[in-house]
């Protein structure tokens, strides 16, 4: 069974910086293109960033561009999300995704994953 799971959540002050992680298990996610997501309350959830199997291509939203980087080991089977110059706005449910299915333009659509972890708080307080 497929599985990820995020790490490295939790409460900050704005200006703070955290790194998330996704482990994957249950099968090799190397040639598999990974994302983050985040889901405030009451709000959809909506894109962070997403990295290729190869690790070359990234992708961000304009929110977190120039703050966030995404990357990815292979040999770990874990995709990163570094977070720095945190703002309150970034406080989410930060969630690991991973896409089986092969695109041409970027994996910036939820409907995009076919595997999803369960999540990781991260609230930053101002």
């Amino acid at each position: 069974q497929a599985q990820l799971v995020e790490s490295g959540g939790g409460l900050v002050q704005a200006g703070d910086s955290l790194r998330l992680s996704c482990t994957a298990s249950g099968r090799t996610f190397s040639n598999y293109a990974m994302g983050w997501f985040r889901q405030a309350p009451g709000k959809e959830r909506e894109f962070v960033a997403t990295i290729r199997w190869s690790g070359g291509n990234t992708y961000y939203a304009d929110s977190v561009k120039g703050r966030f980087t995404i990357s990815r080991d292979n040999a770990k089977n874990t995709v990163y999300l570094q977070m720095n110059s945190l703002k309150p706005e970034d406080t989410a449910v930060y969630y690991c995704a991973a896409s089986s299915y092969s695109y041409a333009g970027s994996y910036s659509s939820r409907l995009q994953y076919n595997y999803w972890g369960q999540g990781t708080q991260v609230t930053v307080s101002s």
